[in-house]
């Protein structure tokens, strides 16, 4: 027999064994069971494809009806199911995915590497996604995790809206979800944060203490839950000690130095100034100090003022900055432990979790006793 003719045979029988039908299954096998399209699912919500798209992406984006008979859909079809919330469940990532309101911030360094250095210990990598809730997050949400990139989502920034985060959390995908730093109103997630506002208090009473009777307070931004927090926690301490808290004195500003230049500017222009200011964090602090400085103003001779966060410049600030420091590596290295926790299956809670760490007041040079309070002066001298 030749070489062409045995070679001939096994190309004979291979077509007979292997080569599939017409209609596209091996001799001797079933049909495999067609994977559900976005099509299917369009005609059974009866939308389009664009708005099943839209649904899954950006759920806010989508009426509420339309939103429940592709919801539906997805269940009847299998669709989600089999695509993605499988693929979910079999996470084989191994990454976590970190939202951030602002890389550039300070602040979040200490916090993002405690959040790496615990992943790194535990298997895991950390994707970071910068000025989140700048975007159409829902969208950015449902892109990260359905294509299966991140394990969990650990989110930093609580202006985010709500919706989106919900429709990613429950089932069918059910992304494992915790909070950091911000929470949001009503979100039923578990949490790790700082007390703010009881912190906020124990600053001002500490300038309190010192004899500051005229104490104002240079806000966060607008609608943010910190400043919020602060700010509540700024008129208790004012509150219990029966002081008023006079509303030129609470100066808008944000959370970056600029702002508390802006806010220097704005304290130039008060007929009557406080002898003291709590800032809503230490770059609105050093901000605000800078800015008094070059109308000759001195601190803290003229005015003590207080940050909040006790970042590492605070220290080395002239004067160096009175703070309350929030315990950042702690915070990141409890909330990356316990997202991680969740993707690895420990049983979810019907009741979440929060977790509230203490900040510790810190006392440096930018605060001195008030030799204007009467009953205190005599002491000092």
């Amino acid at each position: 027999m030749s070489v062409i003719h045995v070679l001939r045979t096994c190309q004979d029988r291979f077509r007979q064994y292997a080569l599939p039908t017409a209609k596209g299954a091996l001799p001797g096998m079933t049909n495999p069971r067609k994977t559900p399209t976005i099509q299917d699912v369009a005609r059974s919500a009866k939308v389009s494809t664009a708005t099943v798209s839209r649904a899954l992406s950006s759920p806010d984006r989508v009426s509420e009806d339309a939103r429940a008979r592709v919801f539906q859909a997805v269940e009847q079809t299998g669709y989600t199911l089999n695509q993605a919330a499988r693929s979910l469940r079999q996470r084989n990532s191994r990454t976590i995915l970190v939202a951030l309101p602002d890389i550039g911030n300070t602040f979040f360094s200490t916090i993002l590497d405690a959040i790496e250095r615990e992943a790194v210990l535990r298997g895991y990598g950390v994707l970071v996604a910068n000025r989140f809730a700048a975007h159409d997050s829902g969208r950015r949400l449902h892109e990260y995790f359905l294509s299966n990139r991140a394990d969990g989502l650990l989110l930093l920034d609580g202006s985010v809206a709500l919706e989106p985060l919900l429709a990613l959390a429950a089932p069918p995908i059910g992304v494992p979800l915790l909070m950091a730093c911000e929470d949001i109103d009503h979100a039923p997630f578990h949490s790790v944060r700082t007390d703010n506002e009881f912190a906020a208090e124990v600053a001002t009473r500490h300038l309190i203490g010192l004899g500051h009777r005229a104490i104002g307070h240079i806000r966060g931004p607008v609608g943010n839950v910190l400043t919020a927090e602060r700010e509540a926690g700024y008129r208790r301490a004012l509150a219990l000690a029966g002081l008023e808290a006079r509303p030129e004195w609470i100066i808008p500003a944000g959370f970056e130095m600029r702002q508390g230049l802006a806010a220097a500017e704005r304290f130039m222009t008060l007929r009557e100034r406080p002898s003291a200011m709590f800032a809503t964090n230490d770059e609105t602090a050093i901000g605000f100090l800078s800015g008094l400085r070059q109308h000759g103003l001195d601190c803290p001779r003229d005015i003590s003022v207080v940050g909040f966060d006790d970042l590492a410049f605070a220290a080395h600030f002239w004067p160096p900055l009175t703070t309350m420091r929030q315990p950042r590596e702690a915070l990141g290295r409890i909330a990356a432990e316990a997202l991680i926790d969740l993707i690895e299956g420990e049983p979810r809670r019907r009741v979440p979790r929060h977790t509230v760490l203490s900040s510790e007041l810190i006392v440096r040079g930018s605060t001195r006793v008030h030799i204007a309070a009467p009953e205190l002066a005599e002491a000092v001298l």
